[in-house]
């Protein structure tokens, strides 16, 4: 026999039985907007690093032409 699906929300446990289906459209919005935040937060980091690198070539050029 399958277990059934929990969600914890605020550290209470419930029963995906136990959820109204706008719960469950909730739940989903959460979890979605969760993983696009982690994208979006991995993005901002390799953006930060790409600008630092081509800020750091920028300043190595304008050293030789000085």
């Amino acid at each position: 026999m399958a277990e059934e699906k929990k969600v914890t929300v605020d550290e209470i446990e419930y029963a995906e039985s136990e959820l109204s289906e706008e719960a469950k459209v909730w739940i989903n919005h959460v979890s979605s907007l969760e993983q696009k935040i982690k994208s979006a937060s991995f993005n901002m980091l390799q953006l930060q690093g790409g600008h630092e690198f081509f800020l750091a070539k920028l300043r190595a050029e304008l050293e030789v032409t000085e």
